[in-house]
């Protein structure tokens, strides 16, 4: 199920004005970030300023904004060890499940139900492929397990991205410890199958053309080993985590919040920052620090002195998106769907300017409905959501421009899903048809190329800021490395603001 209408329950507002840290941004690593400085006895005030919610609303159902994939937690030790210091390591393993099958490759010529039992994986690729699938099943076999390699270098915590000369250092030190973080990936050759699984990279990193061995490795094993959905998708987790910090005694601002949730700028004394102020609000909440989970562009709008804050300006900067994920949503009665369809297909589309499309399918909800009624899930229904990577220019081609892409993909699911189209109830695209997204440069899943030096191929902005007590925990601080990364820059920012605030309390001087 990709989507979810319940709603988290914050109270009415903050409780306080000053706090030791605010967490600015939607993005996962801000949500860890404040749950665990919450649960470490600090005064946190998370403002989800970029949240687009439990997907949009169009035609009386709420839809996915994009395909989201995940793999499962034990492929990503770090993480499972800051969700089990949150209490929350059985509830997220609850919320994830593997697709069924696990992948379903589509190529013109053959179809493949990838499934996690290695028998029935190989009989099915044999039955295709024949004495070719070998090839196929040992690079399979090989790309699977390839990340437990490079699992001990994580649990170290390593700098990334570094902090100055001695972190890079000692970085470079551990690196030589851990010769499987250069290893050769094992998804090799050019059989169209092989780049087709090569495909799925982008959906699940957030880095335009990884080039390193760890980059092209390792986001990749963790999924295929077993690719999962989770309840509610993104902003599920999401919302697990924000959940937490109100338990935890945290305070958060989100959509539904009566001060609302959109911030109008940031304030500083001089270079440091001092705080925040809502959109139509006189109120500023302040703190010792903050930590940004939005995106670089987005957070450069909240500066309005720039002239005092070049150095800031000139971080961000370095981070430039190249790429956006463009989906598309059909509704349609499950009947309808082929027999043959999968939860989760990779589809070779023979198009190069769209190759390849990541079709998944969910679970349909309705809409909310009038004075707050929940919406709920639409009995035999289904959303098959396809997405594909379009240049980021295209946003600025104008609606008639996109609206050719979205016809292309459905030229595409017409082609994968013969006389579904003439069952569909609803046909919808986000940039096209979510009010919230209209206009907005934020992204579900943007792909972003650097200025700066890329340590093992996978990291983007360095965390600390010319703005002394700024913090990135965004996506762009390790790209390539997909959700884990987004979460681990969460983790280390809050030991970072653990530091800071060891130093200075902000409710004295």
């Amino acid at each position: 199920m990709a989507t979810s209408t319940a709603k988290l329950k914050v109270p009415s507002g903050p409780s306080r004005h000053v706090y030791d840290v605010i967490v600015l941004g939607s993005q996962l690593g801000g949500a860890l970030a404040a749950a665990l400085l919450a649960k470490r006895n600090h005064r946190v005030l998370l403002v989800e300023h970029d949240g687009m919610g439990h997907g949009y609303e169009h035609g009386g159902y709420v839809l996915p904004y994009a395909p989201f994939v995940a793999p499962p937690l034990k492929t990503m030790p770090t993480v499972e060890e800051a969700l089990t210091e949150l209490g929350l390591t059985a509830s997220v393993q609850r919320a994830l499940r593997p697709h069924v099958p696990d992948l379903q490759l589509l190529l013109p010529k053959s179809r493949m139900d990838l499934h996690a039992d290695a028998a029935r994986r190989k009989a099915e690729v044999t039955r295709e492929l024949g004495e070719e699938g070998e090839a196929l099943l040992g690079g399979l076999a090989g790309a699977t397990a390839q990340h437990e390699a490079t699992d001990a270098f994580f649990k170290a915590a390593p700098p990334l991205p570094p902090d100055g000369f001695f972190e890079g250092w000692g970085l470079k030190k551990l690196i030589k410890a851990h010769p499987g973080l250069e290893a050769t990936p094992r998804l090799a050759g050019d059989s169209a199958p092989v780049k087709l699984l090569r495909g799925l990279l982008p959906f699940i990193s957030h880095l335009e053309n990884p080039e390193s061995p760890l980059a092209q490795t390792r986001p990749l094993s963790q999924v295929l080993s077993s690719p999962s959905c989770f309840s509610g998708g993104r902003e599920g987790l999401r919302e697990m985590l924000s959940r937490r910090v109100v338990e935890l005694g945290g305070d958060v601002l989100g959509r539904d919040s009566p001060s609302g949730s959109i911030v109008e700028e940031l304030t500083f004394d001089g270079s440091k920052f001092a705080g925040m102020k809502l959109l139509r609000s006189d109120t500023v909440y302040r703190a010792a620090c903050l930590v940004a989970a939005t995106d670089a562009g987005a957070l450069r709008r909240l500066v309005t002195d720039k002239k005092h804050n070049r150095g800031l300006m000139e971080h961000l900067d370095q981070s430039s998106t190249k790429s956006l994920l463009f989906t598309v949503n059909w509704v349609v009665p499950e009947s309808a769907l082929p027999r043959g369809l999968g939860e989760l297909a990779l589809v070779d589309t023979g198009d190069p300017e769209l190759s390849p499309l990541l079709v998944q399918v969910h679970l349909a909800h309705t809409a909310p409905g009038p004075g707050g009624k929940e919406g709920k899930e639409a009995e035999g229904v289904r959303v098959v959501c396809a997405g594909v990577f379009v240049p980021a220019s295209y946003r600025d081609l104008g609606e008639e421009h996109l609206q050719g892409v979205a016809a292309r993909i459905d030229e595409h699911l017409d082609a994968l899903m013969p006389f579904t189209a003439q069952h569909r109830l609803l046909r919808s695209a986000p940039y096209l048809d979510a009010g919230g997204v209209r206009g907005s440069r934020l992204m579900p899943h943007p792909l972003y190329s650097f200025e700066s030096e890329a340590f093992l191929g996978v990291t983007g902005l360095p965390q600390r800021t010319p703005a002394k007590n700024i913090l990135l925990a965004s996506r762009e601080v390790l790209p390539g490395l997909g959700l884990e990364g987004e979460l681990i820059a969460g983790i280390r920012a809050a030991r970072m603001v653990q530091d800071m605030l060891k130093k200075k309390d902000p409710l004295k001087g």
